[in-house]
């Protein structure tokens, strides 16, 4: 796996280093849960509390070793990171973050075009799959516009595992989205 900065105007991508965990971790939570993520639209602040993730849960996806996880820069800062883990014929996409304040400009696009055309790359996978919970609906037509498919193939919500945060709802599932990458 290549893992030299690949520069695409005026962000780079670069596979997270054990370094980066602390930053990612505070991307990931800034985008998704407290009034921070407000500024963004991609809060879940008020569907789940607590935490998105934690630095062991990120260190395991940069360690594991069918996995990548994206770090996105601009002019050296942190705006946005993406999991990819190889899965047979295709790959997941998942921990996707954007900046808040960087939300709403096309960044979130490129990023989901560089994560496709990587994992095409890396491991020559013919589709991307993602799971997001079913209640977001701007999320989900988000990424239908990307090309995703929303496949009926429903997942339980972990309830009672706070290292998914604490739901604030009892109608919570995820839902499997995929993408041809041919």
């Amino acid at each position: 796996m290549d893992t030299a900065s690949r520069p695409t105007g005026e962000l780079t991508y670069r596979d997270a280093t054990a370094a980066d965990t602390e930053a990612l971790v505070a991307l990931v939570e800034s985008a998704y849960r407290g009034d921070s993520s407000r500024a963004g639209w991609t809060t879940e602040a008020d569907i789940l509390e607590g935490r998105r993730t934690d630095p062991q849960g990120v260190l395991e996806v940069i360690e594991a070793p069918a996995s990548r996880l994206l770090a996105v820069e601009r002019d050296g800062g942190l705006v946005a990171c993406c999991q990819l883990e190889h899965r047979g014929e295709a790959a997941y996409f998942g921990m996707f973050a954007v900046l808040p304040s960087a939300q709403g400009g096309g960044l979130g696009r490129r990023v989901i075009a560089e994560a496709e055309r990587a994992a095409r790359e890396t491991w020559g996978v013919r589709e991307m799959h993602m799971t997001v919970i079913t209640v977001r609906e701007e999320l989900i037509a988000w990424y239908e516009r990307r090309g995703y498919r929303r496949t009926g193939k429903l997942f339980p919500f972990p309830y009672g595992d706070e290292r998914f945060g604490i739901p604030q709802r009892d109608d919570l599932a995820f839902e499997l989205l995929v993408k041809p990458l041919v």
